[in-house]
């Protein structure tokens, strides 16, 4: 089967953008629901929300094809829900049945589907670093024209992984697209408090990639950045670094008592909200009205309520599993 080709650049065509603000109401409503069954304990162990940053996840992705692949943190639900993993599926993974997408075993941390080439959710800090570059090296060596996109905080950019992989992938022009989503605070520590440098494109472009800042509040200036970078990393130009400024508005995670941002800086942030001004934006220019903004709270509630409904209905996996797909069976002589 031939490749598929690379996706159009961005348009403000009323389909794309109603599809652009789609995904990013499909991600709030989905988080925000599962923040609920969180304190319900019908999710449990970690959950990390990806409130806020929704324009990373949904513009980016707009600049990839189903043959390339994507490795994410452990933030991933909503790169997950963008790349075309069931919601279903997702929330049967969060509530640990076997019927979610990593039969359960992975939970809120780990989504992972092979059909749809995304790997991950890892919980390591930059663990998923290394396997993006393990994938562009593979995909180089077989002459495969694709791009490895991998989304990380910039809490992994101290980390020993992203100057090994960002120096590899820079050395051997491997067709890495490095998503740095810098939220400010790493799990709880501002960033000029950790880093001697802020500057991150900086610190990428030392290695001597192209590296650029991205309005990561504005899901056309992500998808748009996303493009550009894409193309020259599927052309053979090597790895490409962004940088997407973006907040968070929850906690690192539900467990996270959040005593070390000031609650006015929260909400300063919260006036740039993605949604709210893309919205804004397209009533401008006449692209959407209330109808349409109604019509996807209704499409996303009803989605979200099947996924619920799927995952309440989910069997969870017999203990006499336990030991699946944890050792692999020799064959007998």
């Amino acid at each position: 089967m031939a490749p598929e080709a690379a996706p159009a650049q961005p348009t403000l065509e009323r389909a794309h953008v109603l599809h652009l603000l789609r995904q990013m109401m499909r991600i709030r409503r989905f988080e925000e629901k599962c923040a609920e069954l969180y304190t319900a304990s019908k999710i449990r162990g970690f959950l990390h929300l990806y409130i806020g940053e929704e324009a990373v996840a949904v513009g980016a992705i707009q600049a990839l094809t189903s043959d390339d692949a994507i490795v994410a943190t452990y933030r991933e639900h909503g790169h997950a829900l963008v790349r075309g993993i069931p919601a279903s599926a997702i929330m049967a993974e969060m509530y640990g049945k076997q019927e979610g997408c990593s039969r359960g075993r992975g939970g809120s941390m780990h989504i992972f589907d092979a059909a749809t080439r995304f790997y991950g959710g890892n919980a390591i800090v930059g663990g998923g670093l290394p396997i993006a570059v393990g994938l562009a090296l593979a995909d180089k060596l077989q002459g495969r024209s694709r791009v490895n996109a991998c989304f990380f905080g910039e809490g992994a950019v101290a980390e020993g992984e992203f100057h090994e992989c960002v120096n590899l992938a820079a050395l051997w022009k491997l067709p890495v697209l490095f998503c740095c989503e810098n939220n400010l605070y790493a799990m709880g520590t501002a960033l000029k408090r950790s880093e001697s440098e802020t500057d991150l494109c900086l610190k990428a472009g030392s290695y001597e990639i192209a590296a650029w800042p991205v309005d990561g509040m504005d899901v056309l200036a992500c998808e748009e950045a996303a493009h550009r970078a894409a193309l020259e990393v599927r052309a053979g130009g090597g790895p490409c670094f962004l940088e997407f400024r973006t907040y968070r508005f929850r906690a690192h995670s539900m467990y996270d008592p959040q005593l070390y941002r000031d609650k006015r800086e929260v909400e300063e942030w919260k006036l740039r909200d993605p949604i709210a001004l893309f919205q804004t934006r397209l009533r401008e220019r006449s692209l959407i009205n209330d109808d349409d903004v109604k019509q996807i709270e209704d499409e996303v509630a009803a989605e979200i309520a099947h996924a619920i409904e799927f995952a309440e209905a989910g069997t969870l996996e017999p203990a006499g599993e336990l030991t699946k797909f944890v050792y692999s069976e020799r064959p007998r002589s």
